[in-house]
């Protein structure tokens, strides 16, 4: 075959494949709506516009799982509704007022809001999740073999009567249905083949395996908690393979490993750097976590670190316990991850800070914090203090600013520091959770380790009230309720 027509081949393939996978989402009308849900025990349906960006990144990975969902028993349907056409009273029906929305429909009937995953194995497993039993029957080493080869991991029941272990299993299996996959078995030809009779085995992905640890590894406790507490601890194993659905497993201190993570297109490549992370993890199990992950999908933690781009070779971030960060400077190698994983446990790496550059004049009432002059201004300033951790582009911010610089303005002289830092631009240190902008926290100078979150009122008034109250020393200028106080002539 010639190189051409192999290309022609090759795209007619893939053309093929989306195609099939786009024609297994029900396409669905004003008209057909009723009629066609009515059909289907379970079925989820994507509220669209054409135009919408979110929703010309899900569509595809929504075929896929319709696809993926092909030939379910008990079986799931995948359907979507052109809210700018054909769907537009459905939509209305609904209550759509944003795009994509998700809901779930029994029997034709609404059940509930979609709120799982949006890449495809995430899709069709919460979907799964929602019909049938929590866990899959298996009558025959065929079928248990086949369930074991699906490219994700599995928690499995080996039961030849009743007993404990199986009332375990079923009560975790109801509660964690939409997290994990479930499967289970009372055929003796499949106890046989495990050599189990009464036992609860994690079997982890099939494309994870490698030579460092157990494909499968069996639950030894006797309680719901002592199996929630061996799944946590082992469902990712040595190196766990993180994705923004299941980004939140992994827990600090922790070393992750970014690169061209694909176990789709490049399994082989994908596993040429993870196994070197595995020969690093298995020296320190109990002490740090290991993950690798797709740069591209995590741009996000990547610019955290001031990573704009990541090459050919792993770039390996880490966070100790406390949240700070750490990068590993070096070029990847096991000797190198092996030191840089020692030292991190040793607590003798360099915190990695983003930070604006120290102001060069700092003499307004309110002085201006970045990360690198933090500790000098706001934690060892040996004052009160009240900081805003804000964002420039804050409607809200902005309008706090006239206001914040009067307070500042009114309480010079007292022994109250008012303090503003650009969140966007500096890293806030782990102790603050800023989630919102502004978010402002008081810190008496004698407990700066436990900062008190501020959610009163946001007029000058507001302020010198609250300060005035938690003051450590009396103010000179007003009274503990706020109100000035006298001054003599």
């Amino acid at each position: 075959m010639s190189l051409k027509l192999a290309v022609v081949v090759a795209l007619l393939c893939v053309f093929a494949s989306v195609n099939g996978a786009e024609e297994d989402v029900l396409e669905l009308t004003d008209d057909t709506f009723d009629s066609t849900l009515a059909q289907h025990e379970t079925t989820l349906v994507m509220f669209y516009a054409p135009w919408c960006g979110h929703c010309k990144r899900l569509k595809p990975e929504y075929a896929k799982a319709a696809e993926l969902l092909r030939g379910d028993d008990p079986p799931v349907a995948l359907a979507k509704v052109d809210c700018t056409e054909g769907g537009k009273e459905s939509c209305n029906k609904f209550s759509v007022s944003g795009y994509p929305t998700l809901k779930i429909f029994r029997n034709g009937e609404v059940s509930q809001d979609y709120n799982g995953p949006r890449e495809a194995a995430g899709i069709a497993k919460f979907m799964r999740a929602q019909v049938g039993p929590a866990s899959k029957e298996i009558i025959s080493v065929e079928e248990f073999d086949k369930f074991l080869a699906a490219k994700e991991a599995a928690i499995f029941g080996f039961f030849e009567t009743d007993s404990k272990v199986k009332n375990i299993f079923t009560k975790f299996a109801d509660k964690m249905r939409e997290k994990y996959r479930f499967g289970h078995s009372s055929a003796k030809t499949v106890l046989e083949k495990q050599g189990e009779t009464d036992a609860i085995i994690l079997f982890r992905a099939p494309h994870l395996a490698n030579k460092f640890e157990p494909s499968f590894v069996k639950f030894d406790g006797s309680s719901e908690l002592d199996l929630t507490n061996f799944i946590k601890a082992n469902f990712h194993g040595l190196v766990g393979h993180k994705t923004q659905d299941v980004a939140s497993d992994f827990k600090n201190p922790i070393i992750t490993a970014y690169y061209s993570v694909d176990y789709a297109k490049n399994p082989k490549g994908t596993n040429y750097w993870r196994n070197r992370v595995l020969k690093v993890a298995k020296e320190f199990v109990g002490q740090l976590n290991f993950a690798i992950a797709a740069k591209d999908e995590f741009q996000h933690e990547l610019n955290e670190y001031g990573y704009d781009f990541v090459g050919d070779k792993p770039v390996l971030l880490a966070r100790d316990e406390k949240g700070l960060k750490y990068t590993m400077k070096d070029e990847f190698s096991v000797e190198n991850l092996q030191t840089f994983a020692q030292k991190l446990i040793d607590g003798e790496l360099e915190p990695y800070i983003k930070s604006e550059p120290i102001p060069e004049s700092n003499d307004a009432p309110v002085k201006v914090a970045v990360a690198k002059n933090f500790d000098e201004l706001v934690i060892n300033n040996n004052k009160d203090t009240l900081i805003e951790f804000y964002a420039p582009w804050c409607g809200h911010c902005k309008k706090l600013t006239p206001i914040y610089e009067e307070l500042a303005d009114k309480l010079q002289g007292e022994e109250v520091a008012i303090v503003k830092m650009d969140a966007t631009a500096n890293d806030v240190p782990p102790t603050f959770n800023v989630r919102g902008f502004p978010t402002l926290f008081w810190l008496p100078k004698d407990a700066k380790d436990k900062p008190v979150s501020y959610n009163e009122g946001r007029e000058v008034n507001d302020f010198i009230k609250y300060i005035a109250k938690h003051a450590t020393t009396e103010l000179k200028a007003y009274d503990r309720s706020g109100k000035p106080k006298k001054t003599e002539l």
